[in-house]
């Protein structure tokens, strides 16, 4: 992977991250302390570094509001800082990093540096303002093991990969940190009443009373689902003819470790149809899920165009495979 890709994919997940924080505070500006909530969710090794300190996300938003806390008192300020309320960055807009913090993020991607989550928090770590090494205090380390830990995480750690789909079949994977134990995170995959939730293309979906949390028990069968009438901000959304209906069918449900989904368009027979497969693994801190999509590649003339437009398309999956794993992971803060 080039240097640029890795800055960008890396600079697009810290941000989502960041900003969902900011929201919860009622922020529209992400800060060097919304960064370090960001790399502490990061399934890249600084996300592992951290966490194996010890570091997890809620004690480290304590952390956070702890520091507000403390500027403030040290200004003579006595108001007390409203609680942080839930992440609501996908229904509003306006978001932004202060200029230190992208500052700081171009730099990791800099000369001799290769842009991933672990040359930011080398970045921050060393930044002068004395934030950063606050919050870490608060948090019971300090800056030398950090870095200590940052070293000690080796490639091994990284989860194996799914095996790849038969042949004539197209798949991209991407991986995402959850919050949460690898049960929990199984449970909310395998109901599809929470479909909706990671799926961008399905509005609401015809359940049955007893479609909840039946689990293994559900494995094969098939529900009519819906698209969206409408953006999460509220805002109307179009869709196209033949697009409107949809069909769900959970494939695959083996607790704790993977579940298989798949969505197609009954009213449209030119697509085809999406498998999504979730593979779950015990990390520290959480369970690592790898999001993998495929489907059957096109033959003739329409195939030879899949070909040309591979890097186009690769670049759209991806988008499509991180929002779906951003979804599973703000679900569970």
């Amino acid at each position: 992977m080039s240097t640029f890709i890795r800055m960008a994919q890396t600079s697009q997940s810290l941000s989502l991250a960041a900003m969902e924080e900011a929201s919860r505070q009622g922020l529209r500006e992400a800060d060097l302390d919304h960064l370090l909530l960001a790399l502490v969710l990061s399934d890249q090794p600084a996300g592992r570094a951290l966490r194996g300190l010890g570091i997890g996300i809620d004690d480290a938003r304590r952390a956070v509001q702890e520091q507000h806390r403390a500027q403030l008192a040290s200004l003579g300020v006595r108001a007390e800082l409203p609680e942080p309320g839930a992440i609501v960055f996908h229904e509003t807009d306006g978001y932004e990093w202060t200029r230190r913090a992208s500052d700081l993020i171009a730099r990791a991607g800099g000369r001799d540096r290769d842009g991933s989550a672990a040359a930011v928090l080398r970045e921050l770590v060393a930044e002068p303002s004395g934030l950063i090494s606050d919050l870490l205090r608060r948090l019971g380390t300090d800056t030398s093991e950090v870095l200590a830990a940052l070293d000690g995480i080796a490639p091994a750690a990284e989860p194996p990969r799914p095996a790849a789909p038969s042949d004539g079949r197209v798949s991209h994977s991407s991986d995402t940190f959850v919050p949460a134990p690898a049960s929990e995170v199984w449970a909310y995959l395998a109901d599809p009443a929470h479909v909706p939730l990671w799926d961008a293309g399905t509005g609401s979906i015809d359940l049955q009373s007893d479609d909840r949390d039946a689990g293994d028990a559900l494995r094969g069968t098939t529900w009519n689902a819906h698209a969206p009438t409408t953006r999460p901000d509220g805002r109307p959304l179009r869709t196209r003819k033949g697009f409107g209906r949809r069909t769900v069918e959970l494939v695959e449900s083996r607790a704790p470790e993977r579940v298989v989904w798949r969505l197609g368009y009954p009213d449209a027979p030119a697509s085809r149809p999406v498998s999504t497969a979730f593979s779950l693994a015990p990390t520290e801190g959480g369970t690592q899920v790898t999001v993998t999509v495929s489907w059957t590649r096109r033959s003739g003339w329409r195939g030879l165009l899949g070909i040309a437009l591979r890097p186009v398309q690769g670049f759209f999956v991806w988008i499509a495979l991180f929002q779906i794993g951003s979804s599973i992971s703000r679900a569970f803060r």
